[in-house]
């Protein structure tokens, strides 16, 4: 009698369950809950102050939750709480596996060291200490994220907005994490820029298959870029689902009204 291997259950890349926050009397999150999969990215989008950041901080592992879970599958196949971890592993997951990317570039780049030194030193934060190949590999990632590799030694200080959110990109993308979160990556960006901005983005989470929550108050850019949203009213996931069916016919109120650009960010 032959045994059968028994095929083990797909695991989100992602789980958050029931995640809440609350800053004083004020409930800013209320228990959000969603599956991320390798390689989808997911829009969460809303008004100001309708809770996107505090969710994106919370499971970023940029601040605790009050109540709920986020786990993550490791590379063992195991799904592990970010929050039980010590901030030892928690720096060393947004090292290797994670990135973030700020909706101000300054936030999340050195601005007075050189554009190379800004790509490597994640690079070296893994161990990697010769000079050739932290170079090299800087100027490809210059290269892929379209900044001239002349200006590796320029400082992100003389580098236009758009560049600094592509430098800031390439920083985060350069160890191939396997989930990055960006916050608001092309607001204050002019349109071209923008649009710019986004075919790199379509282009890059393509070809690395890259999981990404992205927080957007541009349905355009959800449009773009997602698989799936989320909607978020008053720290409430109010709808999800795949992003042309929400976009195309919104079934929660809310989502109607920002459909039909009712309510402005």
């Amino acid at each position: 009698m032959s045994l059968q291997t028994i095929p083990t259950e797909p695991q989100p890349l992602l789980r958050v369950r029931n995640v809440g926050k609350r800053f004083g009397d004020r409930v800013a999150l209320h228990s959000a809950s969603f599956d991320l999969w390798p390689g989808e990215v997911l829009a969460v989008v809303g008004e100001s102050g309708s809770g996107k950041s505090t969710l994106l901080n919370a499971i970023a592992a940029r601040s605790r939750p009050d109540a709920g879970s986020v786990e993550f599958l490791g590379r063992d196949g195991q799904l592990q709480d970010i929050h039980a971890m010590s901030e030892a592993q928690q720096r060393l997951l947004a090292r290797t596996d994670w990135g973030f990317v700020h909706q101000n570039p300054a936030d999340g780049l050195r601005m007075d060291v050189s554009a190379g030194a800004n790509v490597g030193e994640r690079l070296m934060g893994l161990g990697e200490r010769h000079y050739g190949r932290l170079r090299c590999q800087a100027e490809e990632w210059l290269q892929r994220v379209e900044i001239d590799a002349i200006r590796i030694d320029d400082a992100p200080r003389t580098f236009s907005g758009g560049m600094r959110q592509r430098l800031q990109i390439a920083r985060n993308l350069v160890t191939q994490p396997r989930l990055v979160f960006m916050d608001e990556p092309t607001s204050g960006l002019d349109v071209s820029v923008q649009a710019r901005l986004l075919d790199l983005l379509r282009g890059l989470t393509q070809q690395m298959q890259l999981a990404v929550v992205i927080v957007t108050h541009d349905l355009a850019v959800a449009r773009l870029l997602a698989h799936r949203m989320a909607v978020m009213q008053r720290g409430v996931i109010v709808e999800t689902g795949l992003t042309d069916q929400v976009l195309d016919d919104p079934q929660h109120p809310y989502t109607q009204l920002l459909v039909s650009s009712v309510l402005q960010p």
